[in-house]
């Protein structure tokens, strides 16, 4: 990432963040039956909280992950997620309470104005402590679910003119990983694990593997090698990669035996069959590194007649292209599903299709959830998943 675009959303994140502690510390410290003293310490503490996380994930690609550190570095990430699900709450509420308050503003004067507003500052106080609670309950849980090994998502994905010799091949695909962070080696290792277990014909892993350099994070990663299916590995970038010196991990996870495919694609035969498997760079690839941008025609360029043509592309947003280039199945991650309650009920908003199984034209298209997560370590309403795809001979279906 170029200098200017890194000090660009480095200062718009600042002020988003920032502005978004002052509307949270407005609601709730503004009501709180606090001395002056008191009311300034909880200013001061907000203020705090809200420089600190910012520069805790600047030193992440600086500091080691072990002893205090690391306790700080969970101790902020565990803080953004509760931010996370306090805000929204709050902003829910106040928008909620907009048509009442506009109703008291054009009440005549009442003689009962200091008791409307005591049992106001009561009725407030007592709904920003149930929000809190409820955030903070919320958060243990999403830590503990997002901690958890990833289950397994079995989805059988329709293809109508499916070859016999396809029927019932296995694809197993990880994304979304973020390797980094509060994701470790360990992490990873277990991801595998999994994986393997699932005796795929190929495995698929769709981007945003890593946060971080390769010297930093080559060890917590190492075991990606060890990833087996019979017809091979493949990776696409995610636009992670990208921030993190996207052509230097391209050539690590190929020495580490992985098919990176960049605008590429193999072809597998099984039987009489042939299965084309491309892959695209990220969607947003060109903003940062112009020779990368995605482009499904040209991951066609020079294939033979194939029976079903498979890409994998991190961001589901390059799946009107990936249909009018012909694609039958495109595989995707990125969306995480919204990661977190209440965000699962806003991610359709930014992309028309989070998560599962879903068409566009006759292209059938499954999104991932992903089996990390980026930032907050929470999981709440959206788990993570490795997911075992099976191709299989019926016409494609819309999800439910």
């Amino acid at each position: 990432m170029s200098l200017w675009r890194l000090v660009l959303f480095v200062g718009i994140a600042t002020m988003l963040w920032g502005t978004a502690h002052l509307y949270v510390g407005h609601r709730l410290i503004g009501p709180a039956p606090l001395t002056r003293r008191g009311r300034r310490r909880a200013w001061i503490a907000l203020a705090l909280a809200a420089s600190i996380q910012p520069l805790v994930f600047l030193l992440d690609s600086m500091l080691p992950n072990a002893g205090l550190y690391l306790a700080v570095q969970w101790l902020c990430y565990v803080y953004m997620g509760l931010f996370g699900i306090v805000l929204p709450l709050l902003a829910a509420r106040d928008l909620l309470a907009l048509p009442a308050r506009l109703v008291r503003r054009l009440r005549p004067f009442e003689r009962a104005a200091s008791i409307d507003r005591e049992r106001r500052a009561f009725l407030a106080n007592a709904g920003n402590s149930a929000i809190v609670g409820a955030s903070a309950i919320l958060s243990g849980v999403g830590v503990a679910a997002a901690r958890r090994r990833a289950e397994v998502v079995e989805v059988d994905l329709p293809i109508a003119h499916l070859p016999a010799d396809l029927d019932g091949y296995r694809i197993v695909q990880l994304s979304d990983i973020h390797a980094g962070l509060t994701i470790t080696g360990d992490f990873v290792r277990t991801a595998v694990d999994t994986a393997n277990e699932l005796d795929a014909d190929l495995v698929a892993l769709t981007g945003d593997l890593v946060d971080g350099t390769v010297s930093r994070l080559a060890p917590q990663v190492a075991t990606i090698a060890r990833l087996r299916a019979r017809d091979g590995v493949f990776f696409v970038t995610g636009n992670h990669e990208y921030y993190w010196d996207a052509p230097a991990w391209c050539t690590h996870l190929e020495n580490l035996g992985l098919t990176v495919l960049n605008n590429r694609h193999r072809v597998v035969t099984r039987g009489d069959a042939r299965l084309l498997v491309a892959g695209v760079t990220d969607l947003d690839a060109e903003r940062l590194l112009p020779e990368h941008a995605s482009d499904p025609s040209a991951a066609l360029a020079g294939a033979p007649a194939c029976d079903v043509r498979l890409l994998l592309a991190h961001q589901p947003r390059s799946a009107p292209a990936a249909a009018r280039a012909g694609f039958d199945l495109q595989l995707s991650g990125h969306t995480h599903g919204g990661q977190f309650f209440p965000w699962t009920l806003f991610i359709g908003l930014a992309h028309p299709y989070p998560a599962g199984l879903s068409r566009v034209g006759e292209m059938c298209l499954y999104v991932s959830r992903g089996t990390g997560y980026w930032g907050p370590p929470l999981r709440l309403g959206a788990p993570s998943e490795i997911t075992s795809l099976r191709l299989v001979h019926r016409g494609c279906r819309m999800a439910s």
